[in-house]
């Protein structure tokens, strides 16, 4: 049961349509500025609402509108950050966790529908999320400019938004506006962000900090913690890996059996060959050719990598050559998000998702939601549609060359190890932590996930100082890159997640 209300709050200004064509985006801004207008609410559309969560109920207000990017300078808008906000009213202020997942390109259905949000999908359906974050703090979920609803003001314009530089600058911005539009200056604020977006939230949470926003809590879910200091050296780094692995091999049964029949009796026996085994042999200079292929056979034996995949020279092999390898013999090759699946789960509940938001929630646009649908779905001048914004993206924290990303992004690829790097990391969260020595910061994965190292985590966690130490709590789940589609490590995030929201109210 609900009842639908239109918030009469802020104008939301005028802005172009974003046009697919530059020659369009210029030439008719007029007319795009009054089309851009029309095609959405010009106020945000509020709805009510009730979910069940541990015997009671919970009312709450759903809130969804865009918030204009504007030039600091001019006060243009150069584009529009569309959000699905939940609140519950009539009880002391109560933290604010902005979410968003990463891509980069992506929107934030995925935590939005699948973890946190009042809903949640089940089969091709939408039903009642009895583990909802809402019972303890109000959530805004953010969709970056080119996803969503989100639109930059004109083709011109979109490149500020698509590159890891102007990205955490436009969700800087948003999250400052947003508390301001919404009278919540001092509530206690907590950014949550997945894979890319951990990243994000890490360097956006040190921005506001800097600017006086009180964030006390970073959710930094399967995209690394955010430090910019390697505290823990490169070969014990990789010396580590196979101590992930071994299960992964395990689990398809390409473990050799006389290395354990459980996890925990191979990732035990997996790190006292390391330690006394690779690891040394990773720090010598002067192996043998004998001594090393010796290593290699044992790496072959905890990892379950065909021996031949094996770099004899560095006594390791790339994340890519893992993941093809281990199941070559079937012409399988193991998912990214999660190795313990050879196919990509599939999602029936987007149109579910589609109907909610423009009916559920009353936010009437002909506006496609990019992410659930594709940009054709829309219109572009002559069929000239934009490129995916993920195929678009500047990576690199300097002015570099092509020649420089060209090789950086191909190096990535053949690796298959995660984004590249083009120049030095933005400030993220060791800076966050300098500048705000109570922040809580929570460090989520999945131990089936290629992209993280819970083995790493745990040593990482031994060597951080103060008050980093005291700052991070790393926690690895059963479970892939979306952990959380387990159902007993989606319960264990959900409690370790109400630490952090209790510590924000404690500080």
């Amino acid at each position: 049961m609900r009842r639908r209300t239109v918030r009469l709050g802020l104008a939301a200004g005028m802005a172009m349509l974003a046009a697919m064509g530059s020659a369009y985006s210029v030439a008719r801004a007029d007319v795009a500025s009054l089309s851009e207008t029309r095609a959405v609410p010009e106020h945000p559309v509020e709805t009510r609402h009730s979910v069940q969560v541990d015997g009671r109920t919970l009312d709450y207000v759903a809130e969804v509108g865009r918030i204009a990017i504007r030039d600091v300078e001019t006060a243009q808008a150069r584009g529009y950050m569309g959000y699905i906000a939940y609140r519950v009213e009539g009880v002391a202020p109560r933290p604010v966790i902005f979410v968003w997942n990463g891509g980069p390109g992506s929107n934030s259905t995925i935590l939005h529908f699948e973890v946190a949000g009042p809903r949640r999908g089940e089969g091709d359906r939408l039903v009642e999320n009895p583990e909802t974050w809402l019972e303890d703090a109000d959530l805004v979920f953010v969709d970056p400019i080119g996803t969503g609803f989100s639109r930059p003001v004109s083709a011109e314009a979109a490149g500020e938004f698509y590159g890891t530089v102007g990205d955490v600058a436009s969700v800087t911005e948003f999250v400052r506006a947003w508390l301001l539009q919404h009278a919540a200056e001092e509530r206690p604020v907590i950014l949550a962000g997945e894979s890319w977006g951990a990243g994000r939230a890490a360097s956006v949470g040190y921005r506001l900090i800097r600017q006086g926003v009180p964030v006390k809590g970073l959710v930094l879910i399967s995209g690394g913690d955010g430090l910019t200091t390697e505290y823990l050296p490169r070969p014990m780094a990789t010396a580590l890996r196979p101590i992930d692995l071994a299960p992964v091999a395990l689990y398809h049964r390409r473990l050799d059996p006389a290395l354990g029949a459980d996890v925990e009796t191979v990732r035990a026996r997996a790190r006292a060959w390391i330690e006394q085994t690779y690891l040394p042999a990773l720090q010598s200079q002067d192996m043998s050719a004998v001594e090393r292929a010796a290593v290699a056979v044992d790496l072959a034996r905890f990892t379950g990598v065909p021996l031949d995949s094996i770099d004899l020279a560095m006594l390791s092999f790339t994340p890519r050559q893992h993941l093809r390898g281990l199941l070559a013999d079937a012409g399988r090759t193991l998912n990214i998000f999660d190795m313990r699946l050879t196919e990509e789960p599939r999602s029936d509940f987007r149109k579910a998702i589609d109907r909610y938001l423009r009916h559920d929630l009353g936010y009437r646009t002909d506006l496609p939601y990019l992410g659930l649908q594709a940009a054709e779905a829309g219109y572009a001048p002559f069929d000239r549609y934009p490129q995916s914004v993920g195929s678009r993206w500047n990576y690199a924290t300097i002015d570099a060359t092509p020649e420089q990303v060209e090789t950086a992004i191909r190096e990535a690829v053949q690796k298959g190890g995660g984004p590249p790097r083009i120049g030095p990391p933005l400030p993220g969260t060791e800076e966050a932590v300098a500048q705000e020595p109570d922040l809580r910061v929570l460090v989520a994965s999945g131990r089936y996930d290629s992209l993280a190292s819970c083995a790493r985590d745990e040593a990482l966690k031994l060597r951080l100082p103060e008050p980093l130490a005291a700052a991070m709590t790393y926690r690895c789940y059963n479970g892939g890159h979306m952990f959380y589609r387990d159902e007993e490590a989606r319960r264990l995030f959900r409690q370790d997640l109400a630490d952090i929201v209790s510590s924000s109210l404690n500080d």
